[in-house]
């Protein structure tokens, strides 16, 4: 596959040249193959974006301002709403923006010595791909949500951190000398920590940050925070109602509006400690939207398997990944199901993957369950 106008490149394929992205490359082509590229850049860099306001470049995301800790390397700016988590429901010239913005961060952000480190790339991830039932989601989705409702997660208090660590990897298309190939990141830990009402936070990740890890604060609420989460209806047919209200207001036209309220509600069951009767509701605000299929055989990224929750769009299927007896959530990942000739994505390629390993109520940012803070 030659490389085209539109190809934004890997992190892998900077250059110092690299400043700022061509004006043919905002415009968003239809079709599988970049609307892959445009969500994987989204998910390497969405908590690593820093504000570029003295260089003369503005946030994608207006009205959100980003404070500098000065015991970290950098500040990215955090999000005011869950339904802006991922690119596909963004549009195409503001994510070339920050695809930019990403560019100078992985180049100005320090040296060597500071920690960061480029990932590995290997060969493309592959999977064996699931049987589909359309008719067995609506019920499996009933019993993943009386499984949410069960729960005896303790409820976070004032002043307390929702910490979640994960282990995650991507496949992309690197293109080298006009030949494109399917590659991947290693599988690599990410630590997250957000205050209540996500103003305050931490990240770790593995080859994205220093050992050490940055701060994540904003002036405004984060509304995927487990505050916000606690507003949320739990009637699923107002809470559905809300969900795509939400993501009509930021999503590109291009993205099917059933496939983004579907992402939407998968943003924020990964990485977010919602209430048992909020997470319950979004299971079953998730059978309602058309499309939606269970999938007998699915994989996280750490090799459990289980069963999954998904949806198909334009090639590739988002899979929600569930513990097969216990119905845990486990994590999630998007799979090539359609590929056209000459694509390196092909049919079984895991375009990204994720495994929820731990989720706790802390005391502290940067603090570990059973440490005494």
């Amino acid at each position: 596959m030659n490389a085209s106008p539109s190809h934004r490149p890997h992190p892998a394929e900077w250059t110092e040249t690299q400043s700022l992205l061509p004006s043919t490359e905002r415009d968003l082509p239809a079709g599988r193959h970049q609307f892959h590229k445009e969500q994987m850049m989204a998910r390497i860099h969405e908590d690593l974006r820093t504000s570029s306001r003295t260089s003369g470049t503005s946030s994608r995301t207006s009205g959100i301002s980003s404070r500098t800790s000065a015991t970290s390397p950098v500040a990215p700016v955090k999000r005011s709403n869950p339904f802006l988590r991922r690119a596909i429901l963004l549009p195409a010239a503001a994510l070339a923006l920050a695809g930019a913005v990403a560019g100078g961060l992985a180049l100005t952000g320090g040296g060597a010595d500071d920690g960061r480190t480029a990932l590995a790339t290997g060969p493309a991830l592959t999977t064996r791909i699931g049987t589909a039932d359309a008719k067995g989601a609506p019920r499996l989705l009933d019993r993943i949500s009386l499984a949410a409702a069960d729960t005896s997660a303790p409820t976070p208090h004032k002043g307390q951190y929702i910490y979640i660590t994960s282990k995650v990897a991507d496949t992309y298309v690197k293109t080298v000398g006009g030949k494109s190939e399917a590659v991947s990141n290693e599988l690599h830990s990410r630590q997250v920590w957000n205050s209540l009402d996500g103003k305050d936070g931490w990240l770790i990740e593995a080859g994205q940050t220093s050992d050490k890890g940055i701060t994540l604060k904003s002036d405004t609420p984060f509304s995927g925070a487990y505050n916000a989460l606690a507003k949320l209806p739990t009637d699923p047919a107002a809470l559905l109602r809300k969900i795509y209200q939400e993501s009509d207001a930021v999503r590109d036209p291009e993205v099917p509006r059933d496939q983004a309220a579907f992402v939407a509600i998968g943003d924020l069951l990964f990485e977010s400690y919602p209430p048992a009767e909020v997470g319950a509701a979004l299971y079953k605000a998730a059978a309602k939207i058309p499309g939606v299929v269970a999938v007998n055989d699915a994989v996280d990224a750490t090799g459990r398997p289980g069963v999954a929750i998904a949806r198909e769009s334009d090639g590739e299927r988002t899979e929600w990944i569930f513990d097969k007896k216990t119905l845990r959530f486990l994590g999630e990942r998007i799979v090539v199901v359609k590929a056209t000739a000459g694509d390196p994505l092909k049919v079984g390629t895991v375009t990204h993957t994720s495994a929820i390993t731990e989720r706790a109520v802390v005391d502290a940012a940067q603090q570990v369950p059973g440490q005494v803070s």
